[in-house]
């Protein structure tokens, strides 16, 4: 299609991991298994925090949306992901090439503000404990929630209609696993320096800004933890904020290796397992870092699986 002189692709191809069908067919039964992983794990936490009556607090609602935000954007990806392993053809037309690049930007970016939202609700829980229950009360968290999404997806909808509007070059092969937005920008055959700056600027706004402010809670909570005279109120103290921590620094530490310095990207293949681990494995992590790390959530499977023991019991006899 020619537009003012201008080449516009209808579809791109994406090249994907490997072109070797044993390869590729193994990728897909690891990955298909993976998803699934994810998808159950993930729901089961949502699921275990709506039975508990204990688990109904700040904490959990966040684990809640942050549950929810990991199985969408793993979906946003990963069956296209599965069905180009297997596919012959792998054209996908732009619209469909839009909206996966709208979605998987607006979820990302919900996620790391989710996770700055938890970073406050860990440092009042902290250091302020006394007045937790009044701070972090329903409306505030509910509100919390909403500038989340509210904000990953303003963001995204900006990023995508800024790179779309961009003229596209014959070349229609992308070199990725999924329609990433530094991917696609590399179709442009005009200078892209505007959208590298609008990454650059999305990058301060929803990636360092949050991050600083996880920073600084953290520092006010360790420096709170220090100052515990009880060895076992310390130990108490930083096991409700280890799982979010270690969350933290594994989503923010490649978001920031990624996107930060979009001039000095990673390799093409580096880009393809960054992008894996944040469709695939992240979603399995994060269900499974608050299962093993977390006491309470350890004591509410515990509760329930005893439960479903003694109904199957009563059930059998």
């Amino acid at each position: 299609m020619e537009t003012d002189n201008q080449t516009w692709v209808k579809e791109s191809i994406l090249l994907g991991l490997s072109s070797d069908w044993d390869t590729r067919v193994s990728l897909f039964v690891l990955f298909l298994i993976m998803y699934l992983v994810a998808v159950l794990g993930n729901f089961l936490i949502v699921l275990l925090i709506r039975l508990d009556s204990q688990l109904h607090t700040p904490m959990y609602f966040f684990l809640t949306n942050l549950s929810l935000v990991d199985v969408s954007y793993a979906t946003s990806i990963v069956p296209q992901m599965l069905a180009h392993l297997l596919a012959e053809h792998k054209g996908i037309p732009f619209v469909s090439c839009a909206a996966q690049l709208f979605f998987s930007l607006g979820w990302g970016g919900i996620e790391f503000v989710l996770l700055t939202v938890m970073a406050y609700d860990r440092y009042v829980a902290v250091c302020d404990p006394l007045r937790y229950s009044v701070i972090m009360h329903g409306g505030l968290c509910a509100k919390l929630a909403t500038t989340s999404w509210v904000s990953g997806s303003v963001n995204s909808l900006m990023q995508t209609v800024i790179t779309f509007q961009l003229p596209m070059c014959t070349n229609k092969y992308i070199d990725h696993i999924s329609f990433e937005l530094l991917a696609v920008i590399r179709l442009a055959f005009v200078d892209v320096s505007s959208n590298e700056i609008a990454i650059m600027v999305s990058s301060i706004v929803l990636l360092m800004t949050p991050f600083c402010l996880v920073l600084l809670s953290y520092i006010q909570i360790i420096s709170t933890i220090l100052k515990i005279q009880s060895t076992e109120k310390r130990k108490k103290a930083f096991h409700t904020c280890a799982s979010h921590l270690t969350v933290v620094v594994l989503c923010y530490g490649m978001a920031i290796f990624t996107y930060i310095q979009p001039r000095s990207s990673p390799s093409v293949l580096q880009e393809k397992l960054i992008s894996v681990f944040y469709a695939i494995l992240m979603p399995v992590l994060n269900p499974t870092i608050y299962s093993i790390r977390n006491k309470e959530v350890k004591g509410a499977w515990q509760k329930l699986l005893g439960q479903l023991s003694g109904l199957t019991s009563k059930l059998a006899t």
